[in-house]
Order: structure tokens, then sequence, then C-alpha cells
């Protein structure tokens, strides 16, 4: 994405700070009043010193006294009003913000998220947006209330003394050139800081995922010098925003006091010059004391709108990815469907593949009847789970189409296609939630009881376990289900699959995990599940093409044969060929037969 000016990133945020744009300059107002009052109490104090110095009558100090105390609390209670104006409103933006994020990402493509680490997106949700937040309630109000401050405090200092006002604005042009640099530079930095950030939390939340992994291999060793080396990038991009930073904020502090320096030695020889009273010179000073504070905040928050410019591109450059899998213009809706599944010429290639790649499927063509079950056999890597994926529209076709009795799937609303297509991965992903809400996820609201038809997923999958678990099937199973095996797991994610009571079922080889008994039963309950439901199963076992009706062949991106399991045994060469490298793969029960018959 090309990166747009400061303005107008910032000017994408009008959508999200319209509802609270009055609050927001309500905010504006008090951070602003509490700055003009700040400037106001300098200006009663020349008189109060003139009136000491000149030898007035002591009485006359207490009015003066009594304007500054009561300045300095309409100032206290200015800045509180600020708070309260400002942060609750931004934590509405920040949260929306998050919403639509998480909203815009679940109905992103699975292409998308193939290409995106899931630390990217999570650096973009959480710490992203809180920076945002901030700038919002904080930054970007007193970086424009600081330049209010510097301008009317010149102002004053001018009307004050003009030399000596000259003299302090002497020192805005070198800031000035030296912010433009700092821009530039600190950008660049922030940038490669948020994105090495995001990298960064890829790789904890892989290792974490991992760790099972990473410590039946002994490679923790390895896992931590990765991380070491990418922290350790992400510390020296700190550190270069940090020497940046420090850099202009030693511009912006040191030459003001020096020019001040300055200013005071020729204040003096104009008090007794008689050119400037003793009050005008301490007002001006107060006055420029007052004025320090914006000028060396302006350096910080120069860094946070900086900061927070950076953090709102990373935003939009998932914001503006396109979601190419989208409702059809003219929706149909298809009522009741039978399960009639057809693939017609069907061409696939990856979104993201190289110019000039062959495709992954290239001209399928395969009926499964209504209520059919079809095994889906073929070599390793030749498309099989990937041809499952177009049936529910995780991926969109290259070319060629998908139909559902008789009718294109494009055509349907996404929510109504996939409430008649129900997926089971060969790779379980639950969620860290109850087992019960795992498995009733994809069940149709308003239709069976939902314990009846909890009871009735869990049996038919054989995961009647999950009522043996310290809370039964309220028990929450960890994150992703770490805590149960691999096989539950897969029981539980048939389950879910099966609890969506769908006209048509995919299988992507769901019973991989599982040992030869429990996959027998399974498979035996299957069987009379499916009776009437359109299933299209990848199998990876012979076990599992005993449960089709028929076995479609895939070959080279096409399917080269569709009959039963004894006609293609009889009839192709090649399905000979897969099916003996699937039963190639001894079972644990030969394993122990063998050993004990030595």
């Amino acid at each position: 994405m090309t990166e747009l000016s400061l303005w107008r990133t910032i000017a994408r945020l009008k959508d999200y700070v319209r509802p609270i744009l009055p609050r927001l300059i309500m905010g504006f107002f008090s951070a602003l009043g509490a700055s003009l009052v700040a400037l106001a109490i300098p200006q009663v104090l020349r008189g109060l010193v003139d009136t000491i110095h000149t030898g007035g009558d002591p009485s006359e100090v207490w009015g003066p006294a009594v304007v500054i105390a009561v300045l300095g609390l309409a100032e206290a209670g200015l800045v509180y009003l600020r708070r309260v104006f400002a942060i609750a409103p931004a934590t509405d933006v920040e949260m929306g913000m998050r919403t639509r994020l998480y909203k815009h990402v679940q109905h992103l493509p699975a292409a998308f998220h193939d290409r995106w680490g899931s630390g990217q997106l999570l650096s973009r949700a959480m710490a992203d947006l809180g920076l945002i937040r901030r700038w919002l309630a904080f930054g970007s109000l007193m970086l424009v209330v600081s330049f209010v401050t510097v301008a009317v405090g010149l102002a004053l200092m001018f009307a004050l003394n003009q030399l000596l006002g000259l003299i302090f604005l002497a020192a805005a042009v070198p800031l000035i050139w030296q912010g433009f640099r700092f821009r530039t530079a600190f950008g660049a930095s922030s940038r490669l800081s948020q994105d090495q950030a995001g990298d960064l939390a890829t790789t904890v939340e892989e290792s974490v995922h991992g760790i099972r992994v990473l410590k039946a291999f002994g490679r923790g060793p390895y896992a931590l010098d990765n991380f070491h080396g990418q922290a350790e990038e992400l510390r020296q991009t700190e550190l270069a925003k940090a020497r940046t930073l420090s850099k202009f904020l030693a511009t912006v502090v040191s030459l003001p006091d020096l020019v001040l320096g300055a200013a005071l030695v020729i204040g003096i020889i104009q008090v007794a010059g008689g050119h400037m009273t003793v009050g005008e010179l301490v007002a001006f000073f107060a006055t420029a004391a007052v004025v320090a504070g914006p000028v060396e905040a302006i350096g910080s928050l120069m860094g946070m709108t900086l900061t927070a410019k950076t953090a709102l591109d990373r935003h939009f450059d998932v914001m503006d990815t396109e979601n190419t899998i989208t409702d059809p213009e003219e929706p149909r809706r298809a009522g009741s469907v039978s399960g009639d599944l057809r693939l017609a010429g069907l061409v696939f290639r990856y979104p993201d593949a190289a110019p000039g790649t062959a495709p992954v499927l290239d001209g399928v063509d395969l009926h499964v009847r209504a209520g059919e079950t079809m095994a889906l056999v073929g070599v390793t890597g030749s498309g099989k789970s990937t041809l499952l994926q177009l049936v529910p529209r995780l991926y969109d076709v290259s070319d060629g189409a998908v139909f559902l009795d008789g009718t294109d799937i494009r055509r349907f609303p996404l929510t109504e296609l996939r409430s008649h297509v129900s997926v089971a991965f060969e790779d379980s992903t639950l969620f860290s939630t109850s087992v019960r809400e795992n498995v009733l996820l994809g069940a149709r609201p308003g239709g069976e009881n939902p314990d009846e038809l909890l009871a009735r997923a869990l049996e038919v999958a054989q995961a009647r376990f999950a009522y043996d678990l310290p809370h039964g099937v309220e028990t929450k199973i960890g994150e992703e289900g770490l805590s149960l095996s691999g096989g539950q797991r897969q029981r539980i994610a048939l389950a879910r699959a099966i609890a969506a009571r769908p006209a048509v079922l995919v299988l992507d080889d769901p019973l991989s995990a599982l040992d030869v008994r429990t996959e027998e039963a399974v498979t035996q309950r299957l069987r009379e599940e499916l009776q009437g439901t359109t299933t299209l199963i990848v199998a990876h076992r012979p076990s599992t093409v005993a449960l089709a009706d028929r076995v479609a062949l895939l070959q080279h991106g096409r399917i080269a044969a569709v009959g039963t399991h004894s006609e293609l045994l009889r009839a192709n060469e090649h399905y000979r060929y897969v099916i003996a490298s699937l039963a190639a793969e001894p079972s644990v029960e030969d394993v122990l037969d063998a050993k004990e018959s030595r």
C-alpha cells in the first residue's frame, strides 16, 4: 500500500471520530483554556511586581494574589475537564475500530490469512489501536494547543518588549527545519518498529502453540536464538527511534534556553536604561516559562503523532484489503436443499501463485448425487484438500463452477451456503470454550433441541469421553483444544460438523488421528448417520474408502476415474497404486500382532 501523507492518513479517521467530535472539541477548548489561563497569570504578575517595586500600598497586593489563585484553580479545573471530555470518547473510537477490524478480518478470504501472520494482525488489533486512542485523547489535542499556546505567548512577549520577542522568535527557524528532518527519520523508524513488533508477536504465538514440538525435538535453544535475534532487531530499531527523538528534543529544549539567556542580559540592560519595567521583565520571562513547556512538548507530541500515523497506516493496510468472496448482488435463496453437488470444468490456482504457475486443479468434473457418499483419493499433493475448500467458498474457483442443486454456489448468500455445507478438517481447530459450545458452534438456531443434538453428535463421533471430563460437556478445553489428545480433538471437530445437520458434509480425512478400533466404531456410526446426507470425504486410509458409495480418483489436477472401490481396483492401475500406498501404512494392531508372534 502506498503510504499517505500525515494529513491524508489522519483524515481517514473522520468516520470514526464524527460521533464523538463535539466532546473532542469541548476537550480541546478545555485544554486551550487551561493554557490561556496559564498565560494570563504572568500578566497579572506584572502589575503585582510593579506595585511592590514602586513602593505601592501593601494592601494592593491582595487583589492580584487572589486573581492568581483563582486563575490557578481555573487552570486545574480545565485540565480535569479536558480529561473528562476526551478520554472516554477516545476509548469508544478504539473499541469501534477494533470491532470493525475484527469483523473485516472475519470476512476476508482464506487467501488473506495464508499471507498474514497472526502476530501482525494481533499487534494491529491491540497495540496499534491503543496508540491511536492515546493520541486521539491526548496527543492530537495537546499538539494543536501547544502551537496555539506558543503563538499567543509570542504575541504577549512581543507586546511586552519587541526586541526580546524577536530574539525569542529567532529560535523558531532552526526548530522548524529540525522538525521536518525529525518527521522523516522518526516516521520511518516508527513503521519499522511496529512491523518488527508484529513479527515478534507472531514468533511468540507460534512458539507457544508449538511448544510440544520444540520440547520433543529439543529445539528450545534454536527457538530462543531466533527469538533473541528478532528481539535484538526490534531493540536496535527502538534505540534508533530514541536517538532521533532525543536529538530533536535536545534542540527543542536547549535552543530556547540559550535564547532566553541572551534575552535576560538584554532585558536587564533595558530595565537599567529605563526602557522596560521590572514587572514587564518578570512577566516576559514568566510568559516564556509557560511557553517553554509547550515548546518542549512539541517534540514528543510530534513523535506521538507520527507513531499514531504509522499505526493508522497499518490499520488501513488491513481495512483496505478487498474481500473477494462476497455475497452476490442478487442472491438466490435456496430454502430446502437436497445436496446434489456438481463440479464443472473447475480450475483453481492460489491467488498469490507466481505468474505462469500451473493450476492446482485443472478442469475437474465431478457429480456427487444427493445423499451419496463420495470418497476422494489421490497421491499426496494432488489437490484433494484444496478441492474440498472450494465447496463452502473458503476459496473461489479460478474458472468453472461448483453447483448445488443446479445453482452456482456463488449465487447463494455466504451464510446460507455455509449453513447447508458443513466441514471437518484434518487439522482440528477448537476454541477456548466448553465442549458444548464447540460442538454446537454450527448448529442452526431454532433447530433441534440443543441437548439432544449435542448427545447425538457426540455419540456418532464416538466422543462420549466428553461426559467424563472434570465438568462434563461444560469443561473448557483450553486454547485450541490442546488439553485434549489429537484423536479427541478430531472427534469433537467431527461432532461439530455432524451437529450442523448439513445437506452437504465435507470431511478432510477426519479420522487420521484415531486408533483402529475407534475408527471402526466411528465409521460404522457415520455410515448410519450419513444416509440422506451428501458427503465428500478425502480418504487417506483404505477404511475411509470403505465408507463411500463411490470413489473419485484425482490425478494431475483432474478426476481421472469414478466408480466403486472394486470397479476401480479392477480397471485403473493408478488407483491400485494409490490404494496400495494407503494400505502400506501398518495399523497399531498389525504392529502389536507382529510383536506378539515373535
